[in-house]
């Protein structure tokens, strides 16, 4: 049993055209089951006022779906924010807007690759779950030695103790695996594990995931910790790293300037310390202060933003390294 995990962009409550709704705050989770093929489709619920949901949505997805409804600042906003964070794969769900007009839009983006849908709301559900399907093969070779949840929630159940909703990004989890939660160093061991209610053993990259954990408090961890079992991760309070400026972006970055670095539903502030000299300033050398530390696997890329930029607040990536010591 294998999930796909999509973001839904661009119509609020499309995805209850698709799936059973789920978990619902600042971003909302429909799921679709058929026989042993799942898929977790997430909306960003709060967004266009903030650009975190957004953020949150793509960060844990494999595939997309945008629906365009008109073009506007939010169409080209989801669209930056897909190419930045390395989204391939995806359908365009045009309503009553012409189709070379979004493909004119989305050139030079990954969108440009997206396939354009043609069918009903039916047929793209069928479409999701045939992706998920064939996407099972994958994930159940992709089993290492140890695994990442990304958490999105966390709370206590009555009975059951400190329990978190998930996916799993990387590797595989396991029942009895003793998990460290990132940033930091307080350690869980995982109870057991649910998938779309039903419990399993293990779970592998890309499954949405409930665990029930032992040896931590609800309070100790929530959105933007990581659950890992895998000895490569690293942390770092300051990145000293190259950045990459979307093409869109109307000018160099600056020392001082305010920014945000999301990296699997890690969202945290930071303040530009130094901007390298470089020929191209659409490729950065930048020292950036982080607010709180953050956590990645070597050779990873985050989504820079900048929320109080005047047209744009997605910037680009930017590779995540520590100074070197």
């Amino acid at each position: 049993m294998g999930n796909l995990n999509v973001a839904v962009l661009g119509r609020e409550g499309f995805g209850a055209r698709l799936g059973k709704k789920g978990t619902s705050s600042d971003i909302t989770f429909y799921n679709l089951k058929r026989g042993e093929d799942t898929v977790t489709f997430v909306e960003p619920t709060k967004y266009p006022e903030r650009l975190a949901p957004l953020f949150f949505a793509v960060s844990i997805a494999k595939m997309a779906v945008v629906v365009v409804d008109q073009i506007g600042p939010s169409f080209g906003e989801m669209a930056l924010m897909l190419h930045s964070a390395g989204i391939e794969r995806g359908y365009i769900f045009l309503s009553g807007v012409q189709r070379d007009k979004v493909a004119q839009l989305v050139k030079g983006t990954l969108l440009e690759a997206y396939e354009i849908f043609d069918g009903d709301v039916n047929s793209l559900r069928e479409t999701m779950i045939s992706h998920a399907s064939h996407g099972m093969e994958a994930a159940a070779a992709g089993g290492g030695a140890g695994g990442c949840v990304a958490v999105d929630h966390a709370f206590n159940v009555k009975g059951t103790g400190t329990v978190v909703l998930g996916t799993v990004m990387c590797g595989t989890v396991r029942r009895h695996d003793e998990m460290r939660v990132l940033p930091g160093e307080k350690m869980a061991q995982v109870r057991s594990i649910q998938k779309h209610d039903d419990d399993f053993d293990s779970a592998s990259e890309g499954d949405r995931v409930g665990l029930a954990l032992r040896g931590i408090q609800p309070e100790d961890l929530g959105r933007g910790n990581l659950l890992t079992s895998c000895s490569s991760f690293e942390t770092a309070h300051r990145l000293e790293a190259q950045a990459e400026l979307l093409r869109y972006w109307p000018g160099p970055m600056d020392a001082g300037t305010v920014v945000h670095v999301g990296h699997w539903m890690q969202f945290v502030q930071g303040k530009i310390e130094e901007v390298g000299a470089e020929r191209d300033w659409h490729r950065p050398a930048l020292k950036v202060s982080l607010g709180k530390a953050i956590a990645y696997l070597p050779g990873a890329h985050g989504v820079l933003m900048q929320l109080d930029g005047k047209k744009l607040r997605v910037a680009g990536r930017i590779q995540l390294s520590a100074p070197r010591k």
